[in-house]
């Protein structure tokens, strides 16, 4: 395993899990395979590695690991991942939402706004890239983009500097990215985060689709998971632990309820159980050890015999951005 990637709160997603001999387990989001290693430490168990960057899967392709199978692909298809591989029902799936360590510190990828590199940012290295958005899409989109993906105050003002330089020369560089962002909000303060946060953490969440696959994913873990299994999901922002939250929230039976104007809806039984009271946040030695992992939160829960539901973008608080057409 890297001895960059540092799995957060490790010992906290085992124990959600917990592991027995003979069951069936999914690492939804296998990066460098520390989830993964540490399941597989208890004899007898199986473990199915799912990621879309093919750098994680040849990685982790060398590890070796006896009880681990590895399949490229997005979380979102676990279901018929998992049936190809043998591995539905699952007794347990843990999904590590967002970007990894690995990814961030390679400048290559273009996901670090701390190193110049091709503006890429993508996980899959397929599709568009943050550099064909911020140099095809309208003021508009993009706009949109770092308002709702990034919570960007200065949303508007920043999409207008990135259309103005774009006529100049076009962006390929990320280093080019921070310099306009630093144009309109300044360079910041030491003491503070970096101002082109914002704007990385929206395009990366855009280019991805990490969102909408978070909403799917948990949808398919839902219909995947055996009776008693268990789901464990990590999240590192607001955006993402909103839509867990709601999620889970409303499969166990404890989503607020409607007006009094409002006619009740029927009664859906609950499809899960919590397993922790809320979120989860990694404790003093952990933020010691890593610090990477201060806005970590974990959130798990078991499957019951109820059947699974369709979730609703909107009941989740994924945020709507119209896709309108790029330029050209």
């Amino acid at each position: 395993m890297s001895a960059r990637h540092i799995p957060v709160l490790l010992d906290e997603v085992v124990a959600a899990l917990a592991p027995k001999a003979g069951e069936r387990m999914i690492d939804g989001t296998f990066g460098a395979g520390g989830y993964a290693s540490a399941i597989l430490a208890v004899p007898g168990v199986s473990v199915l590695g799912i990621d879309r960057d093919p750098s994680a899967i040849a990685a982790g392709e060398a590890l070796g690991l006896a009880g681990l199978t590895l399949v490229r692909g997005v979380y979102s298809d676990m279901e018929a991942l998992a049936e190809e591989a043998g591995f539905a029902p699952a007794d347990g799936i843990v999904l590590d939402i967002g970007v990894s360590s690995m990814q961030i510190d390679e400048a290559a990828r273009g996901f670090s706004f701390q190193k110049d590199g091709p503006l890429d940012m993508r996980m899959s290295g397929e599709g568009p890239s943050a550099a064909d958005v911020v140099n095809r899409a309208g003021e508009g989109l993009i706009a949109d983009i770092l308002f709702h993906y990034g919570e960007e105050r200065r949303a508007r003002a920043i999409a207008r500097a990135i259309v103005a330089a774009r006529r100049a020369q076009p962006f390929a560089r990320t280093g080019e990215l921070v310099q306009t962002v630093e144009s309109v909000l300044g360079r910041g303060r030491p003491d503070q985060s970096h101002p082109a946060t914002r704007t990385f953490q929206a395009l990366r969440i855009y280019v991805n689709d990490e969102l909408g696959e978070l909403t799917r994913g948990l949808e398919a873990a839902e219909r995947l998971l055996a009776p008693e299994g268990r789901l464990a999901v990590v999240t590192f922002h607001s955006l993402e632990d909103r839509i867990v939250k709601r999620f889970l929230a409303a499969r166990c039976g404890r989503q607020a309820g409607p007006s009094r104007h409002v006619p009740a809806a029927a009664t859906v039984a609950p499809s899960f159980a919590p397993i922790t009271k809320g979120a989860v946040a990694p404790g003093e030695a952990e933020l010691k050890r890593n610090p990477r992992a201060r806005s970590a939160k974990l959130r798990a829960a078991s499957r019951t015999h109820a059947p699974a539901h369709k979730a609703e973008a909107r009941s989740l608080a994924v945020p709507e951005i119209t896709q309108e057409e790029w330029s050209r």
